[in-house]
């Protein structure tokens, strides 16, 4: 049976040197949690070749995961991906293929038990956006990131529902959003209709899936640094390492490590369901920076062309628009 205090068994006391840090430096402790944490667990991982996905998908190897599979549309970049985990020790494979078809998403979920044998955590992770002014914004663009975001996190839950019911440790799904929502965002009418849409999607599916020993939660991550997401919202200063955070009253970005620990997190704790948790700084508390349109379409065009021609090892995979 389960123990119901497994969370609690997964966590590491800090050390004295980590308590003795700076506040602003303590985010960059390697772990809170035990190494054998998620002892037995097997997860998918969609967005898992590059970003939070693969750092997620890398955190949940180190700390016991008896199986990784992570999902994506390029091929290159998963195989990629799968021998910088495996080089770590961890047991990975890769599936290709598109959230938006749902052949695909049943494919993922078929070859993750047939590789490892079970599915006991889902994490969604893939997802588009980009900068547009609503007016300039296309029912196509729009349409896009919806069923990325939207309609692909609803195949993979769907199609990994039997596996996720069949779980001896209770079934996970955790999908990333984001706080957009949460009031209103400049220029980012897709994303923020896609991520509300999701957060729903998830507190109405642990209602429903409660019975089944399912828990499904998400994530909302503010700016995180190093990741494409902050790379074509900030126009490319992030790249350039000149980013300031003066809004966040953390006065910083994130890091990918911490979403994934949120991630683990969530996998441990079995009385949380149907909760979005915030991992942000406080970002979101702040009021949000205006932006002239001539401004958003001139860096949305940049940055998506540059984009186009880079991959996971520059920092930016290409634009999935």
């Amino acid at each position: 049976s389960r123990s119901r205090s497994s969370w609690l068994k997964g966590v590491v006391r800090r050390s004295d040197t980590n308590a003795r840090m700076a506040p602003q430096e303590r985010h960059k402790v390697l772990s809170y949690f035990r190494p054998d944490a998620l002892q037995g667990r097997v997860a998918l991982v969609t967005g898992g070749g590059s970003g939070i996905g693969f750092e997620i998908a890398q955190q949940f190897g180190k700390h016991g995961a008896a199986g990784v599979m992570i999902m994506g549309r390029r091929k290159q970049f998963l195989d990629d991906a799968v021998r910088l985990l495996e080089a770590g020790g961890i047991k990975a494979a890769a599936c290709v293929g598109d959230v938006r078809r749902p052949e695909d998403c049943d494919a993922a979920v078929k070859e993750t038990v047939k590789a490892f044998g079970s599915l006991d955590v889902l994490v969604n992770c893939a997802a588009g956006n980009f900068l547009a002014a609503a007016e300039e914004l296309s029912p196509n663009g729009f349409k896009t990131v919806m069923e990325i975001d939207t309609q692909g996190t609803f195949n993979m839950t769907h199609f990994a529902f039997p596996a996720l019911k069949a779980s001896k440790f209770g079934g996970v799904v955790t999908s990333i959003t984001a706080t957009l929502h949460y009031t209103a965002t400049w220029f980012q009418s897709a994303p923020v209709a896609a991520k509300a849409a999701i957060d729903v999607l998830m507190r109405n599916l642990a209602l429903e899936w409660g019975e089944f020993g399912i828990r499904c939660n998400t994530i909302a991550p503010g700016p995180i640094e190093e990741t494409p997401g902050l790379e074509k919202l900030s126009g490319g200063a992030a790249g350039r390492g000149t980013m300031e955070f003066p809004g966040i009253p953390l006065r910083r970005a994130g890091t990918k490590a911490e979403i994934a620990s949120a991630c683990i997190y969530l996998c441990l704790n079995e009385y949380i369901t149907g909760h979005s948790l915030v991992v942000d700084g406080g970002d979101w508390f702040g009021k949000a920076a205006f932006m002239p349109r001539e401004m958003v379409s001139r860096i949305s065009r940049s940055v998506e062309r540059g984009s186009r021609e880079m991959g996971p090892g520059a920092g930016t995979p290409p634009s999935k628009l």
